[in-house]
Parts: C-alpha cells; structure tokens; sequence
C-alpha cells in the first residue's frame, strides 16, 4: 500500500456512524447559538455581584465589543426572558437568567478545575475553560467533576 493510500485507509476508518455524527453536529450548533446567551448572562451576573449594577457599557468594555452589538443581544436577552432592562438603572437578570447564570460559572469552574488538574496553568485554563464550557455534555461534565474530586 502506497503513502496516498494508507492515509486514506487511515481518514475513512475515523469516519463514524451517520446517526452519531448528524447527532454531535446538531448539538455543536446547538452549543454555538447558547453561548453567546450563556457568556452574557455570566457576566451580567458577575458584574451585579461586584458592583451592584450591569451597565451596557461595561459589558461591551469587558467582551470588547461595541456598545450596538451588547444592545442587540440584551434585546435577544429581554425577548428570551433571562433579563430586564430598567431605564437609567441598566440589566437585571430574572429568576430564569439567574439560573443560567449558576449552571454557566458552576460549568465553566468545573472545567477550569479540571484543566487545573491536569497541568495547565490558571490562567490558561481560566482562558480555555471559556470555550469548552459551552460544548461539554452532561455526561462529559459530571467525569470531570469526579476526576477533580
């Protein structure tokens, strides 16, 4: 067998059943179209935390984006019912933005902690565990959560 061909031996044997892949693709989506919500909401609840307030401008300050594009997702925020906008006294979250907000910091520490565990730096896994938090299964979560134990 030629190089050409061991390597295309090599690419069809990772190829996995249909089923599972269109099932780990639909939830990929899935986990892209939630983490923008869930980023927000996390932070909309740190900054309520440290200051008492969550002002338009210092979410786009803190995601480094423009003020247009915070304002546009707190409308999304608003229209799915995890916050409330009050004149002149900025964001709020509901009980149901709330709740978000707890799963989203208790995902994002376990897989922090985890990273942590494994070797990587704080501020690396701080860094990493904003990405992986938002696509980790259930399932996948609770293994690291009892690794870290």
């Amino acid at each position: 067998m030629n190089e050409k061909n061991s390597q295309s031996a090599e690419i069809e044997s990772s190829l996995v059943a249909p089923d599972t892949q269109v099932e780990s693709f639909k939830q990929a989506r899935h986990n892209r179209r939630s983490e923008l919500v869930e980023d927000y909401v996390e932070l909309i609840a740190d900054l309520l935390a440290d200051g008492g307030e969550a002002r338009q401008v210092d979410i786009a300050q803190r995601l480094g984006v423009a003020q247009p594009t915070v304002a546009k997702m707190l409308k999304r925020l608003i229209a799915e019912g995890y916050i409330q906008q009050r004149p002149y006294r900025g964001v709020f979250l509901t009980d149901v933005g709330k709740k978000l907000a707890v799963a989203s910091r208790e995902r994002h520490q376990i897989v922090e902690l985890f990273l942590c565990s494994i070797g990587v730096s704080v501020e690396t896994a701080r860094m990493d565990a904003e990405g992986i938090e938002h696509h980790v299964s259930p399932e996948t979560l609770e293994a690291l959560k009892r690794f870290t134990k």
